[in-house]
Formats: structure tokens, C-alpha cells, sequence
């Protein structure tokens, strides 16, 4: 079905509404990922759970990165930079998010190792695909709350507290991270 007047995909002069657009790529990606594992059960794949597989594993590679360095590189300093009492107050929040990257991106890495692993060699052992399920039931329990942490609380406290110039100044970086050009002024 087709819904007219759907509201366009953000750019990067909107910076955490893009931000958050990626937040639901993670989620459909880290999806496929569980589904092709409940399907498979390590074993042989068929052409769409191959295809699948390699989308995500790739997606979790590339482009996923980018996303947490816009956060850590771009948005968190300038947060922190701000001195205003309600981002005081968040900065125990986003250190905690900053640890959820690096516990997550720790179980990318198995996730990859795992599932490259499974492509090579066309099968997981038993132990391998029970540490597979794990490891990516770890990784939706983190992306939930954290993503619900950034979409609820610091995103909205970003849009009110940083300045329109230095958001601007995210979405530039994030155009560059991504090797595209942004304009100067939004």
C-alpha cells in the first residue's frame, strides 16, 4: 500500500532526526540477523538467507560504525561542552551509551567472526549457533534501551540545548564521515 504524503527521509541538515532514521536500519538489520539464525539453525542457507546474512553482516560493518562515531566524535563533545544543567544532568546517560557502543561493537565482532565464518564454510556447529543466538538476544537487549535513551531523552535535549550552528556542524561531519558533500548553511 502506498500512503501519500509520507514524510521524506532526513538529510544531514537534520542531524538527529537522521540519527535517528539509522537507529531503525540497526534494528531491521539486527532483525535479519535473528531471523536468518531462528531459520537456519547454522545450517545450510538458501539464497535469501545467504543474502540476507551478508546484507547485515556487511551493514554492521560499514555503516554502523559511522553512526557511532557520529554520536561519540560529533554530538556527545558538544554536549558536553554546553555547561547547561540539563545536559549535566544526561552525562551520566551518554557515558553509559558510549559503553554500550563499545560492549555492542564487542559483539558485532563475534557476530562477524560467526557469521563469516557461516558463509565460508556453509554451517555453524551446535555450540557456535547457541553463542550466535546469544550473542545477538545481547545485542537487541542492548539496542533497545539504548536506543530508547537517545530517541527519548538525549536527542530531544540536544535539539533544545545545542546550538542550530552546531548542529549544523554534526550534519557536516556526518556528510563527511560518509564521503558526501553538505551545504555551509542550513
Amino acid at each position: 500500500m502506498i500512503q501519500i504524503g509520507q514524510k521524506a527521509s532526513p538529510t544531514f541538515e537534520q542531524p538527529l532526526e537522521l540519527l535517528a532514521d539509522c537507529h531503525r536500519r540497526v534494528e531491521s538489520f539486527l532483525h535479519a540477523l535473528v531471523l536468518v539464525t531462528e531459520q537456519a539453525h547454522g545450517g545450510e542457507l538458501n539464497r535469501l538467507q545467504r543474502e540476507g546474512l551478508e546484507t547485515a553482516l556487511r551493514y554492521f560493518r560499514e555503516a554502523a560504525p559511522k553512526h557511532t562515531a557520529d554520536e561519540e566524535e560529533s554530538l556527545f563533545p558538544r554536549m558536553r561542552q554546553l555547561g547547561d544543567q540539563a545536559v549535566a544532568a544526561a552525562l551520566a546517560k551518554i557515558d553509559a551509551l558510549e559503553s554500550d557502543h563499545k560492549v555492542a561493537g564487542e559483539d558485532h565482532k563475534l557476530v562477524e567472526e560467526l557469521g563469516q565464518k557461516w558463509l565460508a564454510t556453509g554451517r555453524l556447529t551446535n555450540g557456535e549457533t547457541e553463542q550466535l543466538t546469544r550473542t545477538l538476544q545481547q545485542l537487541e537487549n542492548i539496542y533497545e534501551g539504548h536506543i530508547a535513551t537517545e530517541e527519548q531523552e538525549i536527542f530531544p535535549l540536544a535539539a533544545r540545548c545545542v546550538p542550530r550552528s552546531q548542529l549544523a556542524e554534526v550534519g557536516r561531519e556526518m556528510a563527511g564521515r560518509r564521503g558526501q558533500k553538505q551545504s555551509k548553511q542550513l
